[in-house]
């Protein structure tokens, strides 16, 4: 049924309160104390958007038999390094936050844009340029991970891609 974001909104912009406090006033709505990554659940995608190395090791151990296929982080670096081992053993595809959480970077920049020229874009010329950027970090990331052996490792692939970028970039500076 999704989400009633007009009672998420009462409950934490006008009443203060816990987010708990939604699922005694929505039915069919559960509340999991704790982290939700602890729940005894089956789910396809794992979207970690909240803190960092908020997924640890034992947690991620357990995405593959939960039926994760994929993890793609949705804020800086919510999986410690141990639950980034867990994925890869297990074949669980994985979006590291400097490639999958890009496109919030780049909206700004996009925004930043627009502001200095004093112009206002359509949402479909905005998104039209996001799925462009977003599509050139993954190109940029799988190409890389593939030229330095690695091929279907798309953290090594962002972070030799996004070493490169910063090496190239020193380098026409004369650095």
């Amino acid at each position: 049924n999704g989400i009633d974001v007009a009672v998420v909104k009462q409950i934490k912009e006008v009443e203060r309160g816990r987010i708990k406090a939604y699922a005694d006033r929505v039915a069919d709505s559960h509340y999991y104390e704790g982290s939700v990554w602890d729940a005894d659940l089956q789910y396809d995608l794992a979207l970690p958007c909240a803190t960092q190395n908020e997924i640890d090791g034992t947690q991620a151990a357990r995405f593959k038999a939960a039926g994760v296929i994929a993890v793609a982080e949705g804020a800086n670096m919510p999986s410690d390094p141990e639950a980034i081992t867990a994925y890869t053993d297990a074949g669980i595809l994985y979006g590291p936050a400097k490639a999958a959480n890009a496109g919030g970077v780049a909206v700004s920049a996009l925004e930043m844009s627009q502001n200095s020229r004093r112009l206002s874009d359509s949402f479909e010329k905005v998104d039209g340029q996001l799925h462009d950027i977003m599509q050139h970090i993954f190109k940029a990331s799988a190409d890389a991970a593939a030229e330095y052996g690695m091929a279907g490792d798309y953290e090594a692939g962002a972070n030799i891609a996004g070493f490169l970028k910063v090496a190239d970039a020193m380098y026409y500076q004369g650095m």
